[in-house]
């Protein structure tokens, strides 16, 4: 028996997930005394498994299938590995991609399925700790069996570092190419745009508490006065305010800059998903009880249009007229 997690990658490039589901893997196993397998699907998938050998990791299977993500080949490679394997538990990347095949194969290998965890306690059963009402509530789930399937949240385990010795060996996935039902043409941003906010070392970011458009130009000030990049949680986005290439969150990007100031955000469990792997958070927000105060190394508690003003002159700018 061990511990299979899936790992992920997107336009030639392994996301973070990949290397926080081999520290949540490796706990795991350790817990219920068993090896780490790791596979990666499609791609250059020897060159993925030269940079997943980390420590922890005994076995890393490669199934050459495909460039970027397709639902069918996923599927059909996993539920393969997993009957050649029988593993105990089967971890997946929460993601969009993960989100999309993980319940199919639950289904289909009859596992039971928790997703969106934040914290794992092997055992039997082993327990599982999800969010819930905006963060303010953990409910651990005891999942009582002995295979089961738990997708991962993002930015929740620290990413594997150190380098490893692990065993690379190819997996002959047998896939029906006639039972895939859809074709992967390439990968288009969301959004376009040529800012990626997962770079920045400094963001300030907003939320709704800018109120109107009009009002943007006052963080875009502060932005730019600190060297920053803009970014913004999803109503900004919603609202056409800013692209999609700027949101922060569980269906924007992960970031983890040195310092991140949210500005007019509440702390919605979806933002935070997002950004909480920032070194530092600044919080500014009127509402002294916002969740955002939560994980906030340092907070304002105040109205933006006061602070902001004077943040960009104490740092040498000039506020606009709002």
């Amino acid at each position: 028996m061990s511990v299979l997690a899936v790992t992920e990658h997107r336009r030639g490039e392994l996301r973070d997930i990949s290397f926080e589901i081999i520290t949540a893997g490796r706990e795991l196993a350790d817990e219920l005394g068993e090896d780490l397998n790791l596979v990666v699907i499609g791609g250059d998938v020897d060159g993925f498994a030269e940079d997943l050998n980390r420590d922890g990791v005994d076995t890393i299977y490669t199934v050459n299938e495909g460039e970027e993500f397709n639902h069918g080949i996923y599927k059909q490679a996993i539920e393969q590995l997993h009957a050649e394997l029988d593993p105990t538990a089967l971890l997946t990347p929460n993601s969009v991609n993960g989100l999309d095949y993980t319940p199919a194969v639950a289904e289909s290998l009859d596992l039971p399925l928790v997703t969106d965890a934040v914290a794992l306690e092997g055992g039997q059963p082993v327990e599982v700790t999800r969010e819930q009402y905006g963060g303010k509530v953990e409910t651990t789930y005891d999942v009582d069996a002995d295979q089961y399937a738990i997708s991962i949240r993002s930015a929740e385990w620290p990413t594997a570092e150190d380098a490893g010795d692990a065993a690379i060996e190819s997996f002959e996935a047998d896939i029906d190419h006639d039972a895939i039902g859809a074709t992967v043409n390439g990968f288009e941003e969301v959004g376009g745009g040529d800012v990626d906010i997962t770079e920045a070392d400094v963001l300030v970011s907003i939320g709704r508490g800018i109120e109107e458009e009009e009002n943007l130009p006052l963080v875009e000030s502060l932005a730019d006065t600190l060297g920053a990049t803009l970014s913004s949680s999803r109503p900004i986005v919603d609202n056409g305010w800013l692209p999609k290439n700027r949101q922060v969150g569980q269906s924007g990007k992960v970031v983890e800059p040195d310092v991140y100031i949210a500005i007019g955000i509440s702390g919605a469990v979806q933002h935070v998903a997002g950004m909480k792997g920032a070194d530092t958070i600044i919080a500014i927000n009127t509402d002294p009880n916002a969740p955002i105060y939560d994980i906030a190394d340092y907070g304002i508690v105040d109205d933006l249009f006061d602070v902001v003003p004077q943040l960009i002159e104490e740092f040498g700018g000039e506020a606009p007229d709002v």
